[in-house]
């Protein structure tokens, strides 16, 4: 059974002679009861407070759980985050590397192309540089007979060159011959 301050002020003894003073007696059992009665009053408001505390503590667990549990799923999203930039890290990278070695593949054809028209070009003026000197010659043996008074046509003179070039000096020796022959009549 559980003592209340209520309790000890209904407290009555037994009357014996000789026994305590009765006022006494009463005045210490009410301060008693108010004692008690504090410490009860004192005990209900700890446990309320124990109570709140508790919830306190459990509202603080659950939001230290979330907290875990959201920095967990921040590190998680941080790793695929990290991960998923690697790889597309990696893959502008491969793809840079494919998009470079076919710059370098196209650059090194035109190369060999540019190497090969440069060639061509070399040899088409070596070409057009010996036609050139060959009938550069012709025209000036020509000229050195002609001012020696020779016929060039007549003599069947070799320097005039040959194919088309000889064709079109003996036409043209031709014509001046006939021109200064028309002139002389």
């Amino acid at each position: 059974m559980r003592l209340t301050p209520l309790d000890i002020r209904k407290q009555e003894f037994k009357k014996v002679i000789r026994g305590y003073d009765h006022v006494e007696v009463d005045t210490f059992m009410e301060m008693m009861a108010n004692e008690f009665e504090e410490l009860l009053k004192m005990q209900r408001e700890m446990r309320d407070k124990v109570l709140e505390l508790e919830t306190q503590l459990k509202d603080y667990k659950q939001i230290e759980r979330t907290l875990q549990q959201t920095l967990l799923q921040a590190q998680e999203t941080t790793g695929k985050t990290y991960e998923n930039a690697r790889r597309e890290a990696e893959m502008i990278l491969k793809e840079a590397e494919m998009k470079a070695a076919k710059i370098v593949e196209q650059a090194n054809s035109d190369l060999v192309k540019k190497k090969s028209e440069l060639s061509q070009v070399h040899a088409r003026k070596e070409s057009l540089v010996g036609r050139l000197r060959v009938m550069l010659s012709s025209e000036l043996d020509l000229i050195k007979a002609l001012e020696m008074g020779a016929d060039p046509v007549l003599n069947n003179n070799p320097s005039l060159g040959t194919g088309k070039e000889g064709i079109e000096l003996e036409s043209i020796l031709k014509n001046i011959d006939n021109d200064s022959n028309s002139k002389a009549h």
